[in-house]
């Protein structure tokens, strides 16, 4: 609930600090005194709409600070935590606004994004009254309020997450999809690659060897006439080989061996090369015996060679990268199988997720459907005691389209209203005046007080065009609805201001070059006195305090 708060130029405030008991704290005092400055304020601190204007004239900037005792308010506590913004059983909210129209926020301390303070200030404090804050006139509130209502906050949750779960899942399905296509035609492709690098069933070292052979088989006719030519020159018949020759010159020289040192040298190289040459003749010799020239097989080489050349360039590609090609292809391939996979696991994961959220949806449907025809009798009883017998509410739950489903489940929920007898129901922004809109709001939060999770409550004027025993019946209601929640209420009704636990009077000093406005809690004779004027004007009598006296014994 809201301990204390602090407003420093703010508008026609120069400085005020109030703190706040639980209950019902009602703010009177006269038309025009700035009543509603401290819910203007709230509203600021709370996420609000900021405007330089709202800045007191001469000062610098406007600071509110709001103290929340969240000690029973775990979804607050809950929230503070997950953004590491927890400091115990007080949040202080606080809230800067420059003459310029610059904006600054601060939770606990620390600076943080308007978005994060307005979503958790509607945690902390809801407000109702005759401005744009309005939260009756939101559609999100009604399905809230009949939520609450009907128990089912926690099944909500439980659908706002599984339909987060299965659109996370039916997004990432889709994206996948709408690459299926390319895909298959890319796995058509390498699948084709593939089969055509399989079939030259390529082998490690196989091109090298192919490439040595073809040079082989293509020189063989070469080579048997060039070892012909040689060992003709070695061993001919006509006694004019080398190894004749060689003989020769050695015979020559025999009969002078001793002649000299370097004569018999010579005739021992003449001996060894003798010996070599029949040795060379001999290898010429088994050359041409195991040589056999075989056009077929040569055809046979230079075709594997060919083939595999032609898919090289195919592939643009060396005839020796043919295999890391093969082998990458095949990965790439292998991939694209593991995504299909992984796209039928993705479509069973979000065929689940979509069965989940379909059995939460149906169930929370049928629990607002039956809450629905409750809440709106229970509120129409209400507002009969309210001095609105002619108005009929309604619960409307507007089923979704069967291809559109929505994180909140399967239908909308809207409030209507019809403030004549016998009119088809409206939209609340389109029939009730503030007035009956507050009222309409009051009725509602009786009914689902005792449900409901935000600690702090704010009325502003939901007595505007009512009196005698319709104000006593307002009061009633809200001091009822103060057991449950903390109620702050702007009123000109003495009926309604004398049900508070706290009054706080307001009054605006006119000084010579400025308003101010002031606030003070009222107690004792003041409280009277101002009960009193309330019920008789400017001028107090005697009995305009007696019944003042009696209106707050009664209360």
């Amino acid at each position: 609930m809201l301990s204390h708060l602090t407003v420093s130029n703010y508008t026609t405030v120069a400085n005020l600090e109030l703190d706040f008991s639980g209950g019902m704290t009602v703010i009177t005092g006269e038309t025009g005194a700035g009543k509603s400055v401290v819910l203007d304020a709230l509203a600021l601190v709370a996420g609000g709409r900021s405007d330089s204007k709202a800045v007191r004239s001469g000062a610098q900037r406007a600071d509110i600070h709001a103290i929340f005792d969240i000690s029973r308010n775990c979804e607050a506590q809950s929230w503070l935590k997950a953004h590491d913004l927890h400091d115990g059983n007080d949040c202080l909210l606080r809230r800067v606004i420059t003459a310029e129209g610059r904006s600054r926020a601060y939770i606990n301390g620390q600076p943080a994004p308007i978005q994060n303070l307005r979503n958790l200030g509607a945690m902390l404090i809801d407000m109702h009254g005759q401005h744009e804050q309005q939260s009756l006139l939101k559609r999100d509130t009604h399905r809230q309020l009949l939520d609450c209502y009907a128990g089912a906050e926690a099944l909500a949750g439980d659908v706002k997450d599984a339909y987060r779960r299965w659109q996370t899942s039916l997004a990432d399905l889709e994206r996948r999809q709408s690459q299926s296509d390319e895909q298959h035609a890319h796995a058509q492709l390498l699948e084709y690659q593939l089969n055509e690098l399989h079939e030259l069933q390529l082998q490690d070292g196989e091109l090298q060897q192919l490439e040595l052979q073809q040079k082989r088989l293509s020189n063989s006719e070469a080579v048997l006439q060039a070892c012909h030519q040689a060992l003709g020159l070695c061993e001919n018949d006509d006694g004019n080989n080398l190894l004749d020759l060689c003989s020769q010159a050695h015979q020559l020289l025999t009969p002078f061996s001793s002649h000299g040192k370097e004569l018999g040298e010579a005739m021992d190289l003449l001996a060894s090369a003798r010996i070599q040459l029949q040795e060379a003749a001999y290898n010429i010799q088994a050359q041409i015996d195991g040589q056999t020239i075989d056009p077929v097989e040569l055809q046979q080489v230079e075709q594997r060679l060919s083939s595999l050349y032609q898919t090289a360039r195919k592939h643009r590609v060396s005839t020796d990268e043919l295999i890391g090609l093969r082998d990458r292809l095949q990965q790439e391939f292998d991939a694209l199988q593991n995504d299909e996979q992984l796209l039928d696991e993705l479509q069973a994961e979000t065929d689940l997720h979509c069965h989940r959220y379909l059995k939460l949806a149906v169930e929370l449907s049928e629990q607002r459907e039956l809450a629905a025809g409750k809440l709106a009798g229970l509120v129409n009883q209400q507002l009969k005691a309210l001095n609105m017998a002619g108005c009929q509410f309604a619960v409307k739950l507007n089923p979704l389209a069967d291809d559109r489903h929505g994180q909140h489940g399967k239908e909308s929920v809207e409030f209507l209203i019809s403030t004549i007898p016998g009119q088809t129901p409206q939209p609340l922004n389109k029939v009730a005046s503030g007035g009956e809109l507050s009222r309409i709001s009051l009725a509602i939060q009786v009914i689902t007080a005792s449900k409901s999770s935000i600690p702090t409550l704010v009325f502003d004027e939901v007595d505007v065009g009512i009196g005698g025993a319709v104000a006593e019946v307002v009061g009633q209601l809200l001091r009822k609805l103060s057991k449950h929640s903390q109620i702050l209420c702007v009123t000109h009704l003495a009926q309604v201001a004398a049900k508070g636990h706290q009054h706080l009077g307001v009054r605006k000093l006119a000084r010579k070059k400025s308003v101010a406005t002031e606030l003070n809690e009222l107690r004792n004779d003041d409280k009277v006195n101002e009960i009193a004027r309330m019920l008789g004007g400017i001028q107090i009598t005697e009995q305009s305090r007696a019944h003042a006296q009696e209106m707050l014994a009664a209360s």
